[in-house]
């Protein structure tokens, strides 16, 4: 590591920092079921809304590249409090906000403001760890993120089932100020005043690590998978299959709870099994499962079997975001957080291209999605059997 730390990472701590990575991200889980509700009120299309998805994550991917570097010279805790609390400001105004056009600048807002967390947890976790536990720390911090997807959208459908769909931004609001708070008193500095002052803003490095650029595009490509199922699953579940918003957001809260248990599953695993080996069974499982989800929806259309399809999927996006990130960022020791902004902005930038893919073919049933998917997944499997992945041991320490 590039500086020692005298910091000793507790359960509070790693609780703190998943709370972090997630808030970000909670506001793409939480108003998933208000999707329909906002588009009414909007009177614009689906895939205006739709758009809100991806101005979001264009805005998490630059808010990454600039903060990630930043933290790097100034420390994490500065800009960890200057997200948090635009955040908080950005939520605030998107209460008021009842036109298609400033809802999606402030989503963008709201969005590079969020991406503080996702970088900085990251930059944080690799700050304290390296090896083998670094990826058992990503499996814990990414366990303690997946219970966010479990408890917004069931959250989100309660809020709007009682109020309008800007009660939901009103508690992202309550959410934000409550974060900075927190993270105001007990948030620890994790990079040494020394290792700020030799960091210097240089991707080369980065982009010459073939370890980091290959886990990098690996990661992108779960991303591109996730958020094709983030955009389209509302209203497929809420308008081909004709679920309510309660019933939907169960089966979101469901599908985290797969995603919770894939991150788990790659901590138990990992130093058991190579690299490669994982990393390959992670993509191959969730290319097979799309494959038959496409032929039940060409033939039986059964919703049980379209269930338990997505469930897995998920649980295996779960299990290779926790490997890949923990590579990539293992492969690294200098300008840890330039490190993570690039993982973060260019997997974002998938996501947020593979959202507006999805709605190009207006299809009334999952297809698309799946598609989408299936494309992402063994884009994954190809790269994954040529790019040799490098194993633990063979990755900078």
């Amino acid at each position: 590591m590039t500086q020692t730390q005298k910091i000793k990472p507790s359960r509070f701590l790693t609780f703190l920092l998943g709370t972090l990575a997630a808030f970000g991200s909670l506001s793409l889980d939480m108003y998933l079921p208000a999707l329909p509700n906002i588009q009414a009120t909007m009177h614009t299309s689906a895939g205006a809304v739709q758009a809100s998805i991806s101005t979001c994550l264009i805005g998490m991917a630059v808010g990454q590249l600039l903060i990630g570097p930043w933290s790097d010279r100034v420390g994490r805790r500065l800009p960890f409090m200057t997200g948090l609390i635009a955040f908080t400001l950005a939520s605030f105004d998107l209460i008021f906000a009842h036109n298609i056009i400033v809802f999606l600048v402030l989503r963008f807002v709201q969005g590079l403001a969020g991406s503080t967390g996702q970088v900085l947890s990251r930059a944080m976790a690799r700050d304290l760890f390296e090896g083998p536990r670094l990826t058992k720390f990503y499996a814990t911090l990414m366990t303690v993120i997946g219970v966010f997807p479990v408890i917004a959208p069931i959250l989100g459908a309660a809020l709007i089932a009682f109020f309008s769909w800007q009660s939901l931004f009103i508690t992202l609001t309550i959410i934000g100020a409550w974060l900075a708070v927190i993270s105001f008193f007990v948030l620890p500095e994790t990079i040494t005043p020394k290792a700020t002052m030799t960091q210097r803003l240089d991707f080369m490095p980065l982009l010459k690590n073939r370890a980091f650029t290959l886990n990098t595009l690996m990661l992108a490509l779960v991303y591109g998978a996730l958020f094709a199922y983030i955009s389209d699953s509302s209203f497929i579940f809420q308008k081909s299959f004709g679920l309510s918003t309660s019933q939907f957001s169960l089966v979101y809260a469901v599908n985290g709870v797969g995603f919770a248990l894939g991150s788990q599953l790659i901590g138990r695993l990992s130093g058991s099994f190579s690299d490669q080996a994982l990393v390959r069974f992670g993509f191959l499982a969730p290319l097979l499962t799309a494959v038959v989800m496409i032929v039940n929806t060409f033939t039986l259309n059964n919703t049980v079997i379209f269930m338990l399809g997505l469930f897995l999927i998920v649980t295996f996006m779960g299990f290779n975001t926790t490997i890949t990130t923990a590579l990539a960022m293992e492969s690294t020791t200098d300008n840890i957080g330039l490190a993570s902004a690039g993982l973060g902005a260019v997997s974002l930038f998938i996501g947020g291209l593979s959202s507006p893919l999805v709605s190009l073919f207006n299809a009334s049933n999952a297809i698309p999605m799946l598609a989408v998917i299936a494309g992402f997944e063994l884009l994954g499997v190809v790269t994954a059997h040529f790019g040799g992945q490098s194993k633990h041991s063979s990755t900078l320490h």
